[in-house]
């Protein structure tokens, strides 16, 4: 339709950049888990409090092979590092944010949700990134761990590239429960999988039935991508990254039911 002659036409509201958008948006997130105490001491403190336990007193021993155990319970804990900041930073994090209401507050924005989603996620890696560098300072500089930068990068690497399947959980407790219920829910879940995974203690000295159910974990196949990057005699990656493709499908396609239940309760 032509608009009539000296009519104005109002100019399009300027737009914001996705990149700046996302930039801006990851610095809001890391600014409110900075401010959550309690989410720092769990997610960056805790795993060194744990290789301070576990790992300090056996450092410098050595395997049958000559390979160093104080790295492989190092690299363990990497994985248990990493995969509690996406379980909590999620699971507890959206919960809370449904609590209060934000998602109700988001959807009065201009904010695209994926970008909103992104954003969470991006600073979930930035924490995963502080809370290993943290621990594998820990074990070089007061337990004497000594392996090559690269063998450290590449520990680094691959639990970054493998953590999908905890985001998927962790979405799916955040949708799932209130805010009260996930923190309980998410530690019900991830400590126990993490035991039985080997990550605090070796397998065989675990009981048999736990042996016999842990190839089927998602963390078992997690922390075989940390202890194979050391020379372990692990499956092999392609395994390793299999498992975990699957488990990431499966975890994020319970997460986005939760999330179009949540979407239609409220929205609907």
């Amino acid at each position: 339709m032509s608009v009539p002659a000296g009519v104005a036409v109002p100019a399009a509201a300027p737009t914001v950049p996705l990149a700046r958008l996302l930039w801006r948006q990851t610095l809001s997130e890391i600014r409110i888990r900075r401010r959550i105490p309690a989410f720092s001491a769990v997610n960056l403190a805790l795993p060194v409090v744990f290789y301070a336990f576990f790992g300090l007193p056996v450092a410098q021993r050595t395997f049958a092979d000559g390979r160093s155990v104080g790295a492989h319970v190092l690299a363990s804990f990497g994985a248990y590092a990493v995969g509690s900041v996406m379980v909590y930073a999620f699971g507890i994090g959206v919960a809370n944010e449904r609590a209060m209401r934000i998602d109700l507050l988001l959807r009065a924005t201009p904010l695209p949700p994926a970008v909103h989603l992104l954003a969470k996620i991006i600073t979930a890696l930035v924490y995963a990134c502080v809370s290993l560098a943290l621990l594998i300072g820990f074990g070089v500089l007061v337990g004497g761990v000594r392996q090559p930068p690269g063998v450290w990068l590449s520990v680094a690497l691959r639990l970054l590239a493998g953590a999908l399947p905890f985001i998927g959980l962790g979405f799916l407790i955040g949708y799932r429960y209130g805010p009260n219920a996930a923190p309980a829910v998410a530690n019900l879940i991830y400590l126990p999988l993490s035991f039985a995974s080997g990550l605090f203690m070796p397998l065989d000295q675990l009981p048999s039935f736990v042996r016999a159910i842990a190839p089927w974990l998602p963390t078992y196949h997690y922390a075989q991508l940390a202890w194979n990057a050391l020379g372990a005699p692990t499956e092999p990656l392609a395994t390793s990254l299999t498992w975990l493709a699957g488990y990431a499908a499966l975890f994020l396609a319970l997460a986005f039911r939760a999330y179009r239940r949540e979407e239609d309760r409220k929205f609907g």
